[in-house]
């Protein structure tokens, strides 16, 4: 029988010390590091190194170029955000909040008429609860097999024995393998299980889904070694009292990060939205003050959606600052400019914003609509109607241009707005877009009269 150690794994980075420490030398947080007891490196061979193909040293020449195939999921939109397709023989993680939708989308995903053989192996729900959940859904693959199972041995075994084109495993913090001997959800039974996955994985050309939980702060629980391993990593983000929801790609290696996906939830499952602006967009009977129009952009996907602001007068010593889905900082520094540049007394203001949809936006093209929303507030004056902004703001009150500017003005164009409003450094554009006014600012201070008033400064 092995002999069997202990050892202490930081929970936020995997990091591997013999005794317990407050702070860990590896990611600098504090209190991370749990007891857990694992197996000698001696038993390395176990049942699931006999199930893994064995490979070879190959010289750069007798490599054979390979194109990466892309598979077609039957979803247009998470067949976006992985860059086209799911490249054969990767890993994905999918993560998100309890409730998010993680377990309906990949069994949607499982169900699709692809044509594809799928495993889906839940350790978290029985079979029945399954069957319940796709009879709601209202799909069927007869090329779909679930199995309920926790044991990495028995999960490979499986897989070897059916041999799928897509393994869907519900979740990754449930599986465990007798290699170690910690409880399931450990970090180093996380890491263990993912290691094997991928290098099963990439010798069989398998395509391996593996669901992840969120923690508190946000991030996907066990060590962040995790995202290390995998190909990709998908974040599906949502108010879970918005219908809504969004996958994000945070690591592709087959594609580019940051794209998105845009879903909404019904009884039925997750619907795709193919136009995200029309939904973000809201129509009103007459002018509203404290709304404006940023055409923002996602990954590479241009997108619209509405801004909304209220600036009254502080009702207590110190101003309120309240953002819903934005960098409360960033606001407070675009306050300050206002102050600054504008000479608008923002110090006396309590300023709230919101994005419509429940959206979160990281993008600072969207700076220069944030600021039209203020202004408009500030003043109680509602834009003109048909206008919309994107660009960047600096410390100095300069409009910076934003990146992939003629994709959001074509984007404006194409859903009917007449006007946009965008740096005076931006390059020239290539193409013209017709039906639309390109005006073009240097600065903040130019804003308010090109939002609220006519003015003939268009696209030379």
């Amino acid at each position: 029988m092995a002999k069997v150690k202990k050892a202490f794994f930081c929970r936020n980075c995997g990091y591997e010390a013999p005794k317990w420490i407050g702070r860990c030398p590896s990611c600098g947080e504090w209190n991370t590091f749990a007891e857990e007891i694992i197996a000698k490196a001696s038993t390395a061979s176990s049942a699931v190194a006999a199930h893994l193909p064995q490979s070879r040293p190959q010289t750069i020449a007798q490599i054979e170029e390979q194109v990466h195939k892309r598979i077609d999921l039957g979803n247009s939109e998470v067949n976006r955000v992985l860059g086209g397709g799911l490249v054969r023989g990767s890993l994905v993680l999918l993560g998100g909040e309890p409730g998010i939708g993680k377990s309906t989308l990949s069994l949607q995903l499982a169900l699709a008429p692809h044509g594809l053989k799928v495993l889906y192996v839940s350790g978290e729900e029985s079979p029945q609860q399954i069957k319940m959940r796709a009879s709601r859904i209202g799909t069927a693959n007869d090329n779909c097999l679930i199995y309920s199972e926790t044991l990495l041995e028995n999960i490979v075994a499986q897989i070897e024995e059916i041999q799928p084109d897509i393994v869907i495993i519900d979740s990754i913090q449930t599986v465990y393998t007798e290699l170690i001997e910690s409880s399931a959800g450990s970090v180093s039974q996380i890491r263990e299980c993912a290691a094997t996955l991928l290098k099963y994985a990439k010798s069989t050309g398998t395509s391996i889904f593996i669901i992840g939980h969120i923690t508190k702060d946000g991030t996907i629980a066990g060590p962040k070694i995790l995202e290390h391993i995998v190909d990709v990593v998908l974040q599906f983000e949502g108010d879970g009292n918005n219908v809504y929801r969004i996958l994000r790609g945070i690591k592709n290696r087959f594609g580019a990060t940051f794209e998105i996906g845009v879903f909404e939830m019904r009884n039925e499952g997750l619907i795709e939205v193919d136009n995200p602006s029309k939904i973000l967009l809201s129509h009103y009977d007459e002018p509203l003050s404290g709304i404006a129009v940023g055409a923002a952009v996602d990954g590479i996907r241009p997108y619209l959606i509405e801004t909304q602001s209220l600036v009254c007068n502080a009702a207590y010593g110190t101003p309120q600052r309240s953002t819903t889905g934005y960098d409360s900082r960033r606001m407070n520094m675009l306050l300050a400019v206002l102050e600054k540049r504008v000479g608008m007394k923002m110090f006396s203001k309590d300023v709230f914003l919101n994005f419509a949809g429940g959206f979160k936006i990281a993008d600072t093209g969207m700076d220069l609509a944030i600021v039209a929303a203020v202004i408009s507030s500030y003043f109680d004056k509602p834009l003109i109607e048909g206008v919309c902004c994107a660009g960047e703001i600096g410390l100095s009150g300069e409009v910076r241009p934003a990146q992939r500017t003629e994709q959001r003005v074509a984007e404006a164009a194409r859903l009917g707005f007449k006007r946009i409003v965008i740096s005076g450094y931006a390059p020239k554009l290539q193409q013209k877009s017709a039906g639309i006014e390109v005006v073009r600012i240097h600065s903040v201070s130019e804003l308010a009269a090109n939002i609220f008033e006519r003015q003939t400064v268009v696209e030379d």
